[in-house]
């Protein structure tokens, strides 16, 4: 059995990794680390790590960067695996994560689902295909409450995509104003509105020609269903700072 914790339960993903959870045998959710929770949690629900009193394998963590500090600290301690599902991370956010996964196994991705990773290696693929020929734009839409823009999955694709240029394409966040003849850019346009779960297109526009390559998530479930896998995988491995890649080879 898998002893689990999920830090962020009370919110939206949180309640569907537990809803999930609740089904798998091999599991068993033994707290959850939130401010808030609801009413379809049975389990502890602490406000902050240092409150943790049950036996834990792994965490999930759907929260925000806010609490990464004081997570990072707790799992060095306890030398526990931890998923990290949040985006919007700063530099010094990575810097810790970097400094955390020599001490414990980290798993770090901007989206859990199989479909975004396949399009993230299509969409390099088709980079190194097209070379300098054609424009890159990346458009990116999700529901109102989400706080961060760029997405992390944008980023994440624009990072696949830059690396067919050896990461040569600089990255520019809208435009606005007369902003002259593109250059050696990568465009990025987000758009907010309503419950989109989240939707991701890459667009090669050439001459007489454009290309797109998309991924629609109809419902939270792709992510919160990659995000358990994850964990299982995590479990038992060495410390380092391990992603999506490291599991497809392994499935």
């Amino acid at each position: 059995m898998i002893n689990i914790l999920i830090c962020g339960i009370g919110g939206k993903m949180g309640g569907e990794i537990a809803g999930i959870l609740k089904n798998d045998d091999k599991t068993d959710i033994v707290c959850g680390v939130d401010l808030k929770t609801s009413d379809n949690v049975n389990v502890p629900v602490y406000a902050s790590f240092d409150e943790v009193k049950e036996k834990t394998d792994v965490i999930i963590d759907f929260s925000s960067p806010s609490v990464l500090k004081d997570e990072l600290n707790w799992v060095v301690k306890q030398r526990c695996p931890v998923v990290l599902a949040t985006t919007g991370y700063t530099y010094d956010d990575l810097q810790l994560i970097e400094r955390a996964a020599k001490k414990t196994a980290v798993f770090k991705t901007a989206n859990f689902s199989m479909g975004i990773n396949l399009i993230a290696k299509l969409a390099r693929m088709a980079a190194e295909i097209l070379g300098n020929d054609f424009d890159i734009e990346i458009i990116e839409k999700h529901h109102n409450n989400k706080k961060d823009a760029p997405s992390g999955t944008a980023i994440m694709l624009a990072d696949a995509v830059n690396a067919a240029y050896d990461g040569g394409k600089e990255y520019l966040y809208g435009r606005k104003g007369i902003t002259g003849k593109r250059g050696k850019e990568i465009g990025f346009h987000s758009v907010r509105g309503g419950t989109i779960t989240g939707e991701h297109e890459i667009l090669f526009a050439g001459d007489d020609e454009i290309i797109t390559i998309s991924h629609a998530a109809a419902s939270r479930k792709v992510f919160a269903t990659g995000a358990i896998k994850a964990a299982k995988w995590l479990v038992g491995k060495p410390a380092g700072l391990y992603n999506m890649n490291d599991l497809l080879r392994d499935i």
